[in-house]
């Protein structure tokens, strides 16, 4: 079967529904093409899979701090990088908790605004796809009435049934969109959510850790001199 052929039926889809199905149809590919580019970042980023940062906050709340901060040394997602800042600003041992906490907030608010770009596209898509919908079959009904009333006492039934069905269409190609970017966006957000708990959660497992429970592990990260710590954290949150 050759292009022309399968793009056939799609061709004639788009020439029953009219301009507010082509609509449709055009933002439905807005719509893959976000889904696509937010999955490779979540991806990316591992969003929502907080294991390796949960690894890490155990080994600090064990003593085992350098070998903590190790695990996690070059942190790819939020949580990652929240939990290893806090362990080494906690290190520093000169930081009060209240600035790490500010600092910790601080990334976390970039990162998961990062998360979040695109997510309130597919939200007004999700609400708009439906109501495009139905507006090209309130467009169709009015239209099929409108031929009704023209013909007078010679009305062909078939006719009006065939008006008001290709109405109908719009309705549907709008819920067809509107149904799996809802499914999708209510994944993101979930995902989302998942990385900001893990965000408040691990890292307040390494600022309630008292040094004096690290023991050896502990007096040896100190021995070898504080972790680095990055520039803006000791700057006055220059940012």
């Amino acid at each position: 079967m050759d292009a022309p052929s399968l793009l056939d039926p799609v061709v004639s889809l788009l020439a029953l529904g009219g301009p507010v199905v082509a609509l449709i149809a055009v933002i439905s590919v807005l719509a893959l093409a976000l889904v696509l580019l937010k999955l490779v970042q979540f991806a990316r980023t591992r969003t929502g899979r907080t294991g390796r940062a949960a690894s890490a906050a155990a080994l600090w709340r064990a003593g085992r701090r350098r070998e903590a901060l190790g695990s996690i040394e070059a942190p790819v997602s939020a949580a990652e990088e929240a939990v290893a800042t806090a362990m080494r600003l906690r290190l520093v041992g000169s930081v009060s908790r209240s600035d790490i906490e500010d600092e910790i907030g601080r990334l976390a608010v970039i990162r998961l605004h990062s998360l979040q770009g695109g997510l309130k596209a597919l939200d007004a898509i999700g609400q708009l796809a439906p109501l495009l919908g139905l507006f090209g079959t309130v467009l169709g009904m009015i239209a099929a009435f409108q031929e009704l009333q023209s013909a007078g006492n010679s009305v062909d039934p078939s006719a009006l049934a065939g008006g008001i069905w290709v109405a109908l269409l719009t309705t549907a190609a709008g819920l067809a969109v509107a149904m799996p970017v809802s499914i999708v966006l209510t994944f993101f957000e979930s995902r989302i959510e998942c990385e900001r708990v893990a965000i408040e959660t691990l890292a307040a497992e390494v600022l309630v850790t008292l040094p004096g429970n690290a023991g050896e592990d502990t007096a040896g990260a100190y021995a070898a001199g504080p972790a680095p710590v990055p520039a803006y954290a000791l700057a006055g949150h220059a940012h």
